[in-house]
């Protein structure tokens, strides 16, 4: 039997595949049912103004997004920050310029890597010459 301590709370528990207590698990729970009741209710609202309505964090709403618990279909105009320069988007973690600004580096980074690796293989990096094979007996 594994115990460990809820990140959450401190309490010891049985560890479980959500790694924090039942007591936890439950309360997340009911943040999301409140989440859930007031989109029902309240189907144009945004981030904040859902975070404001129910009392539960934007962080973890955010999560409930992330995770697919709430979607688009149920908030239209649910919209999540930007992990990487905060812009409001309706999907994914990133907006579309952080994507093309991510692509773009990572193709420049193999880039680099080719010219490294095609001037290493010009200069002879990486490879033995020995001019006078003779002084050496063989």
């Amino acid at each position: 039997m594994n115990l460990s301590n809820c990140p959450q709370c401190g309490k010891v528990f049985v560890n479980n595949s959500y790694n924090i207590c039942p007591a936890c698990i439950r309360e997340i729970e009911d943040h999301y049912r409140k989440c859930v009741e007031f989109l029902r209710k309240n189907r144009d609202s945004t981030l904040y103004e859902l975070s404001e309505g129910t009392g539960v964090s934007v962080r973890l709403i955010t999560r409930f997004i992330r995770e697919g618990r709430i979607g688009a279909k149920d908030a239209p105009n649910l919209m999540l920050p930007c992990e990487s320069c905060g812009e409001l988007i309706k999907d994914g973690s990133i907006c579309d310029n952080c994507r093309s600004k991510l692509s773009k580096d990572v193709r420049h980074l193999h880039e680099d890597e080719r010219r490294r690796t095609d001037r290493n293989n010009h200069f002879g990096f990486g490879s033995t010459y020995m001019k006078d094979r003779d002084k050496f007996g063989k």
